[in-house]
């Protein structure tokens, strides 16, 4: 499989930011890490071994983006204004420098977003908040209320970048259109933990009759790396 390291001192977050590319075209896949990741985890964990036809035919290319919970929602050490502060730079280094990158390496327009636990949660947010910059979310075991974080605090900042708080009041039909045109696919197992949560937000997504899908996989198990590749794999269609 085609393997590259990139990486580059990003303006936005204010240090070297690294990435993984697997493959060398097809469909653009960002995939965000889970907590305590890094752009290294979907290769760490294997998840390329079942991937390796959609790379080798060309179907998709890969950006494995750096970590952004570390020094953002779990880092208890700084209030949580200012984790959110730092996940706003996060979405800045996104938006500003690796979406100009991906135009540059893949031709591509079309964008999908994904990632596992709150990686599915960043792949969500983006698409609600930047719906005609990204075509597809596969969310994967996601949570999606950024409070169990945050604790009791609340400001704007926290408000915009909460989608169970700052959808249900969303009211620009403008906005909503671009948002019911992206695919929307979140996705659990049958004893996955976050099940409930992905539920109370496909329920919050279709109050404002946002198009998407909500769909359970009849599959157990207690490590949901056995289930995430697969999981993706089926649904980058």
């Amino acid at each position: 499989m085609m393997r590259t390291y990139k990486s580059w001192k990003s303006p936005s977050m204010g240090k070297e930011m690294e990435m993984l590319i697997y493959g060398k075209e097809g469909t653009p896949v960002i995939l965000f890490p889970s907590a305590h990741g890094d752009f290294k985890e979907w290769e760490n964990r294997n998840g390329f071994k079942l991937l390796e036809e959609q790379i080798a035919e060309g179907y998709n290319q890969f950006f494995c983006v750096d970590s952004f919970a570390d020094e953002s929602f779990m880092n208890e050490k700084i209030d949580p204004i200012a984790r959110i502060q730092r996940f706003t730079q996060y979405q800045a280094y996104i938006m500003d420098e690796l979406l100009p990158f991906i135009s540059d390496t893949n031709s591509n327009p079309y964008i999908i977003l994904s990632g596992v636990a709150i990686g599915a949660y960043c792949s969500l947010l983006m698409a609600l908040k930047y719906p005609t910059n990204f075509q597809k979310v596969i969310g994967l075991c996601g949570y999606y209320d950024i409070s169990v974080h945050l604790g009791d605090t609340t400001d704007d900042s926290i408000y915009f970048n909460n989608p169970v708080d700052f959808i249900p009041n969303l009211n620009d039909n403008k906005l909503l259109k671009h948002i019911s045109s992206v695919d929307i696919r979140l996705l659990n197992y049958k004893n996955d933990p976050t099940k409930e949560a992905t539920r109370k937000m496909s329920d919050i997504l279709w109050l404002k009759f946002i198009e998407h899908e909500h769909y359970v996989w009849d599959n157990e198990t207690d490590d949901l790396w056995t289930l995430a590749p697969k999981m993706l794999k089926d649904n980058l269609f």
